[in-house]
């Protein structure tokens, strides 16, 4: 049956045009029962994963559940628990999801995929019995509810025979009186039907909340502008907007990098919850700023204590760090916007200098929330006041594992079991009258401390999927399974669509323990006196077909992330530590980036091919290098590899002149108990010719195929840019090398490279690294970008002095270079069909920013392992050790240790009376009699201990903190005294053995990883 819709519309262009929308209804759509009699759904083929025997209840008897778009919006979290199955969804529903809330739409999309959870969508917007009109007047909303509910009349007939009754969730009042004809219900209603479970009310969510007390007299949070009101600020140039981020050592202190009318951006400091008016880590926010005379003249302070309530100056009315007080009206309240209020002039930043301090500002609105779940535990200092019964709803407080995020109230029955727990929250909602937002309690994680727990808790805060794959995933990979092997016919080495390299002596050069080997390498002498190099890369799309399920699960993991004790594969483990991965004496297929080099390592052609190679030696670093330095060693492959060796350096000293920049790359290495997996030894990588050998080759596959992908798709290359710093992000480190005569050169990348190698102090050989450390730490992230979306001017790659770059070197990790692939194939071979992805520029810009987020994120999680690892470590253990300067606050430093790669904070007090106090002139901490001052790059010594109290004993233990406590230089009432010291049992640093602490690494100190 078609029926036909018609209506006009306007174009951008102004034009008037008619448009006809066809709708079709059907009679043959079942209803998902897998034992249904009626003859449609008996005759049909189509999956059917509802149970003929669904779950039981005394009101229903056999059940399925029929959700409203509400239920799903509000309690998705409840109906992911495996326990809710037997589902059904409608099409009305799903449609209104995907308006409403892109992120529930995918989590429900996820559990329809999931064969397992007896999921199911019915298809009633196009089923000719349950399709109906809007009527007249009727708005859109209601004309769905009334949709959902003429289906479930629907269903309730389908299924009679079976004595099965479609149960329609709702919390909606006015949907719940006129489903009078149905089985509906509230959520809570539903749940009493699961009283095995009694935790799922929990997750119903917070409501009526109260956290004042009688006496509190405090009147709440600004109100929010309206949207049209936050638009016509930002229109007005009286707003701006951008995306708040929380100090990682001050909660109460956050930032926005907003452009500024004049184009220029620069970052707003919003200081205190007074100022952040309930906006939360990561949400895009609009910000009114504060007239100059409020800007802050002063550095950050680091909040000792972690509990907020501890901080109440700080908290309710943040004392201002400019030179004059908040603007306060007549009666002493802080002045407040309202959502009538006329906006003032900002402050005008056009001519701002650096004497002027930085913004600050006031956030009136909220763009979009970027809640989501969190990983917390119970505010170790809740007592439940009087008696209740066990089961009783408490109100309680919870902390987020990440400091960044307020104190979140929820209310519970199982605030006794979780004392000392784990366990993930959401965000409800953020009354004005409320000092900490609402949540509700999802599910339990497991015991604090607990190895298997902490590294849960930090893959869920870093948004890591890690769940095993699907089934759906694991039968996309070739059907021989580990039997699989290459194929002359099949791999198209026949008809001349691969090329046969397997004669070449080719090998991989990798870390130790690598699995995964994604690249191999070649050189040959060629008789004119040139090259032949050949960077091979693993033919992961080979496997990896564009639509399929594998694909589909790979973008969205976009990345393989590298924890101290695993690894969380992008890729099934077949594919990437079998079958595409490079190991030696066995064949397999590549795509080969092939050159003719000069013996000056100039590239005179260049080739880019499928092939299948059979590498003769899979060798770590220390191997290849040891065949390098070894002149008794003269077979084919050391020959290939000194050949290589010697290539890359010009390659790399071409580099340089250029303007590329050599800069920190954080990593440390524990050496894990076999049994326990417990750390028992840290130490830096060290680095070695044969690893810039293999960076170099990398590096120029990735600019050639960058310049071949954008040379045929201008409007759709995946590219990766890294923008050029502001020159205000060096403003603070220019000042801390004033006094040691020394000035980087900022202007371009090349300048900068130069007198970065011109920083040098004779006495202190450890400078220059820690100088570089800091410079990283100034720089902005590179990107993933589609070419269609910016000028070629912007596709610079600034650290590495290229005017255009690509990851195309590990396709069995990153998602980008699966697509590199994809592009490069169809940019060389003219009969390689491509899915329209490629050339759909939209689609490639959205890709992008997940690409850019996994990455971010996988890099944040990797070092937040390496940080539960340290804690680990350190656990029982005192060391004394020396340490630079890298960051000075407003009450306390930054200090990093070389030769353990760790940074923490030393606060510049033991009580309420600071032993140093802030110079500005010096950006430094001066002692009261101005005989000790501390700033950026000094030398300290320092005892580093973790928090070792009981686990929930309090805050900082539950977060496990590493402590500093200064040594020297002698502050009195701050550094440790000999009596101090006396009564703490240090542990030196040993000669190198299998149980403890290893002669570190001290030769590359730019290997540094922030905890």
């Amino acid at each position: 049956m078609l029926r036909n819709k018609s209506f006009v519309k306007r174009t951008r262009k102004g034009n008037i045009v008619r448009t006809v929308k066809e709708h079709y209804l059907r009679d043959d759509i079942i209803c998902g029962c897998s034992e249904c009699t009626h003859r449609v759904c008996k005759e049909s083929t189509q999956p059917k994963p509802l149970s003929s025997a669904p779950r039981d209840s005394i009101k229903w008897s056999r059940h399925y559940v029929v959700p409203d778009t509400n239920a799903l919006v509000n309690h998705i979290d409840i109906f992911e628990r495996p326990i809710i199955n037997n589902v059904i969804v409608l099409s009305t529903v799903l449609d209104e999801l995907r308006g409403l809330s892109m992120p529930v739409y995918t989590r429900v999309r996820a559990i329809l995929r999931d064969e397992e959870r007896a999921w199911f969508v019915f298809s009633n917007e196009h089923h000719r019995e349950t399709f109906i009109e809007r009527n007249v007047d009727e708005s859109p909303n209601d004309r769905n509810d009334r949709a959902i509910r003429t289906a479930v009349v629907w269903l309730t007939k389908h299924l009679a025979p079976l004595s099965i009754t479609p149960v329609m969730v709702t919390n909606d009042e006015d949907n719940l009186r006129k489903a009078s004809d149905v089985a509906a219900c509230r959520m809570d209603e539903l749940l009493s039907v699961y009283s095995e479970h009694p935790e799922l009310p929990d997750m119903m969510g917070s409501v009526n909340i109260t956290d004042r007390n009688a006496d509190d007299v405090w009147s709440g949070y600004d109100e929010h502008l309206s949207p049209v009101q936050v638009q016509a600020g930002l229109k007005g140039g009286l707003l701006v907007q951008g995306t708040l981020q929380i100090a990682p050592y001050n909660y109460l202190e956050g930032s926005v990098y907003a452009t500024l009318p004049d184009g220029t951006e620069r970052r707003v400091l919003v200081v205190g919850r007074a100022d952040m008016n309930r906006a939360v880590q990561g949400d895009k926010v609009a910000v009114q700023i504060w007239p100059k005379a409020q800007w802050r003249n002063a550095p950050s302070v680091a909040l000792v204590d972690e509990d907020e309530d501890a901080v109440p100056s700080v908290a309710e009315e943040p004392k201002n760090q400019g030179s004059a007080k908040r603007v306060r009206r007549a009666d002493g309240s802080a002045a407040k916007h309202k959502p009538d209020d006329k906006l003032d002039e900002p402050a005008t930043l056009n001519d701002a200098k650096l004497g002027d301090g930085e913004p600050t500002g006031h956030v009136v609105g909220i763009i979009r929330r970027n809640w989501r779940s969190y990983c917390a535990f119970l505010d170790p200092n809740f007592a439940a006041r009087g008696t209740r019964a066990s089961n009783a709803p408490t109100t309680v407080s919870v902390l987020a594992m990440d400091r960044r995020i307020p104190k979140i109230k929820i209310r519970t029955r199982q605030a006794d079991s979780l004392a000392g727990q784990r366990f993930v929250v959401a965000l409800d909602s953020w009354p004005r009258e409320s000092r900490y937002p609402h949540g509700h309690f999802v599910r339990a994680l497991g015991s604090a401390g607990d190895k298997a727990t902490e590294t849960e808790v930090l893959l869920l805060e870093h948004d890591v999927p890690f769940q095993p794959f699907t089934q759906r995933v694991r039968d996309d990979l070739p059907v021989e399974g580990a039997g699989w092997t290459f194929d002359a016919e099949r791999d198209q080495v026949a008809s001349g669509k691969r090329r046969d390299l397997r004669a070449l002596d080719v090998c991989s050069i990798d870390p130790p323990g690598c699995t995964d080997i994604d690249d191999a390498l070649h050189a040959l002498r060629l008789p004119n006196g040139n090259f032949q190099v050949g960077v091979h890369i693993a033919d992961v799309t080979n496997f990896v077909k564009p639509q399929t399920a594998m694909d589909t699960e790979a973008a969205y993991r976009s990345t393989t992330v590298y924890l101290v004790d695993r690894r969380i594969d992008m890729l099934p483990e077949l594919l990437g530590t079998n079958l595409c991965s490079l190991m030696s004496n066995v064949d397999r297929l590549a795509f080969s980036c092939m050159w003719e080099l000069d013996a000056d390592a100039n590239i005179v052609s260049a080739q880019f091919h499928k092939s299948v190679i059979h590498s003769k030696a899979s060798l770590t670093y220390d191997e290849a290098q040891s065949r390098i330095d070894d002149p008794k060693q003269q077979d084919t492959i050391t020959t290939s590899i000194r050949d290589l060796n010697m290539l890359a350096k010009k390659l790399r000293a071409r580099r340089m002149e250029a303007g590329a920049l050599t800069l920190s790359s954080p990593e440390v290495r524990f050496r894990l108990e076999n049994d326990s997996q417990d750390p028992v030894d840290v130490e830096l990588k060290a680095l070695k010719e044969t690893n810039a050998l293999v960076e170099e080759f990398m590096l120029l596959a990735n600019i050639s195929v960058a310049r071949k992908i954008y040379e045929h798709f201008p409007d759709a290359a995946m590219l990766r840019r890294h923008p050029e710093p502001p020159a205000q992000s060096f403003d603070s480190l220019q000042q801390a090398l004033k006094p040691l005569g020394i000035q980087l050169e900022t202007g371009s990348s090349l300048s900068l490279a130069q007198s970065l190698d011109r920083a040098i102090l004779p006495n202190d050989p450890y400078f220059n690294n820690l100088l570089r450390i800091l410079t990283t730490r100034c720089m902005m992230q590179a990107q993933y970008f589609c070419s269609g979306t910016l000028t070629p001017e912007e596709f610079r790659h600034y650290g590495l002095a290229t005017s255009i770059y690509t990851h195309f070197t590990s396709p069995i990790r990153r998602y980008a270079d699966v697509m590199v692939h994809r592009l490069l194939h169809a940019a060389t071979d003219r009969d390689a069909g491509y899915a329209s992805e490629l050339t759909n520029k939209v689609a490639m810009a959205e890709q992008s920013n997940v690409l850019n987020h996994r990455h971010r994120m996988a890099q944040q999680a990797g070092r937040a392992s390496v940080e539960l690892y340290t804690s680990l470590f350190f656990k029982g253990k005192t060391v004394d050790e020396e340490g630079y300067v890298t960051q000075v606050l407003q009450n306390g430093f930054s200090v990093l240790i070389p030769s353990y790669g760790v940074e923490g904070i030393v606060y510049t007090s033991k009580g309420d009376t600071p032993a140093l106090e802030y110079d500005k002139a010096a950006h430094s901490l001066v002692s009261s009699d101005s005989s000790v001052s501390i700033g950026l790059f000094h030398r300290v010594r320092v005892v580093l201990q973790v928090d070792d109290s009981p686990v929930s004993a309090n805050v900082g233990s539950m977060r496990r903190k590493l402590l500093l406590q200064l040594v020297e230089p002698r502050v009195p009432g701050l550094s440790l005294t000999e009596t101090e010291l006396s009564t703490i049992r240090v542990t030196k640093p040993a000669q190198r053995s299998d149980s403890q602490i290893v002669d570190l690494v001290t030769n590359h100190p730019d290997k540094v990883q922030s905890i």
